[in-house]
């Protein structure tokens, strides 16, 4: 198979400090390659450099070449050479669709842009195409959704108005970076398997980085490891998955969050029970601002989490999921019961349950957006010591270091400021923010959706540890199946507000009952054994 693209020892540099090192790795058209690592690897800078998308005052390519169908150097290519090849030859589609989407720009005007720069398409040939292009990657109603803005569209269909612009000028090569970041595992697959049909319909070639080797495993003909910039292993990808040679890219795929958690003994307190809860949003109003329509958000839930127990909430986004934790913790109003310890709260305003807040914590999704870059770590952990317990100030710090201490961070580092951790070092922190309390429950959303899957280990590891070492009790809300079976020992499935499916873990995940359940289960890369009927991991 000829290669359209073949990097040799490409080097980059910023500010004169290596971060890629002589990486070597051949595209070859009509086959899909993956770039895989963690993050800090290389793997997207060395992607952008094909396109030079880098900022050149900056950065800079000691060695190396990037050869376009074996003779045309990109490193030496003019500006106006590159404009071309970009979106026409070449083309990408970005990690995160709602930064890289115009927010002032309706979705024809953003796919229109590209036709007419490379294509010289009128207006009206320009609508016809971009309705196409939005046909083709599975936008319902595409003429309606024309003049809508990115915040209109959810997660997966802003996915796949970044497919469209990617494929609009039918290119030869397609760079997907992390194309499936922070997507439902339904919408993963059906944005997977978009990419996969394009590709044989086009004949193009992928260039795919991602930290998801079960991704990789199912859609990559050949894969690349990258450990700090380097290349350690490479190969057809199921060659490096059988017989991995490099230690790094052994520990990679050991990465498994792991096996279903035993449930703790039945015997255990009742923490939270819940009978009934609803929870209404207005979505319009009277002349006199009465509601008139509501968004039934959840449906009639009851459960029940015992102390050292872990809940994992599961569903596709828009099925409640975060609502429910948000009226659990009292953020939003609901209605029905809601009991803490035996003790009626729902009928509590915020003052009567300030005092109990303490008790239910949350660590959210993002954490970097939930931490303050102005406080220290420090401060943030202890935030909640100085709401809570003010008249305990000469306690504080030796709390806040014990707090660091048990989610595994160096106390001394506790005058430092977030932007100077990783990605999983800010999430112990959001973790000590929540255990300096000593709480009862904690409310976990999405905590590992943005990590690394060695880093997840590591996040879900941690967690582990600490609810055997306190008792505590955990609402764990995901859409990453492999990690709710890593540490739930109950299991609620949601869809449209609704409990579709609720029970032990082991019974909801090996056989579940429901066809949405098991839809989910497949398009997490699950199979049901055909003789004994248990869903496995792919």
């Amino acid at each position: 198979m000829a290669a359209f693209l073949d990097i040799r020892d490409l080097s980059i540099a910023f500010d004169g400090k290596t971060v890629v090192d002589r990486l070597s790795f051949t595209v070859s058209a009509g086959k899909t390659l993956a770039l895989v690592g963690e993050s800090g690897s290389g793997k997207s800078i060395s992607a952008l450099s094909v396109l030079r998308l880098l900022d050149e005052r900056h950065a800079s390519y000691p060695t190396g070449e990037i050869l376009l169908e074996g003779d045309e150097d990109l490193l030496k290519a003019r500006p106006q050479r590159m404009r071309q090849i970009r979106g026409r030859r070449i083309s990408m589609i970005f990690q995160e669709p709602m930064t890289s989407l115009n927010p002032l720009h309706t979705v024809e005007k953003q796919i229109g842009e590209t036709l007419a720069i490379h294509q010289g398409m009128r207006p009206n040939q320009a609508r016809k195409r971009t309705l196409e292009l939005l046909d083709l990657v599975g936008i319902p109603d595409p003429e309606h959704r024309l003049d809508y803005y990115p915040h209109q569209l959810s997660g997966g269909q802003k996915q796949r108005v970044m497919i469209a612009m990617a494929l609009a000028n039918e290119p030869e090569l397609l760079i997907a970076d992390e194309p499936t970041t922070a997507l439902d595992v339904t919408v993963q697959r059906q944005v997977l398997e978009l990419l996969r049909s394009l590709q044989a319909k086009l004949g193009m070639a992928v260039l795919l980085i991602t930290h998801d080797l079960s991704i990789v495993r199912r859609y990559a003909d050949d894969v690349v490891v990258m450990e700090k910039g380097r290349r350690v292993e490479s190969g057809p990808t199921e060659t490096v998955f059988q017989s991995p040679t490099q230690a790094y890219t052994r520990m990679l795929l050991a990465s498994d969050p792991g096996n279903l958690t035993e449930r703790p003994e039945n015997n255990a307190e009742a923490i939270l029970e819940l009978n009934g809860v609803n929870v209404r949003f207005p979505l319009t109003r009277s002349f006199f601002g009465r509601p008139k329509s509501w968004l039934h958000a959840v449906r009639d839930i009851s459960l029940t989490v015992r102390q050292g127990e872990t809940l994992g909430i599961v569903g596709e986004s828009g099925s409640g999921k975060t609502t429910l934790g948000m009226a659990l913790i009292k953020l939003v109003q609901s209605s029905g019961g809601i009991r803490f310890r035996g003790q009626s709260i729902e009928g509590l305003n915020q003052k009567e349950f300030k005092p109990l807040r303490k008790n239910i914590q949350v660590v959210f999704q993002d954490p970097y957006g939930s931490l303050s870059p102005r406080m220290s770590i420090a401060e943030i952990v202890g935030e909640g010591l100085m709401v809570h317990m003010p008249d305990q100030k000469e306690q504080h710090e030796a709390m806040i270091i014990q707090a660091l201490k048990d989610v595994g961070l160096d106390p001394d580092a506790r005058n430092r400021y977030p932007h100077e951790f990783s990605g999983g070092q800010r999430q112990r922190i959001a973790i000590a923010r929540a255990l300096v309390l000593h709480p009862s429950v904690i409310l976990l959303d999405e905590p590992t959706s943005a990590l690394d899957r060695s880093v997840q280990k590591q996040v879900i590891e941690l967690l582990r540890s600490l609810q055997q070492r306190y008792g505590l009790s955990y609402l764990f809300i995901s859409h990453d199946l492999a990690v709710v079976r890593a540490l739930s020992h109950q299991v609620l499935v949601m869809k449209d507000g609704k409990a579709v499916e609720y029970g032990a873990a082991k019974q909801v995940l090996r056989a579940p009952q429901a066809e949405y359940t098991r839809n989910l289960l497949e398009a997490a890369f699950f199979y049901q054994d055909a003789d004994t009927g248990e869903v496995r991991a792919d």
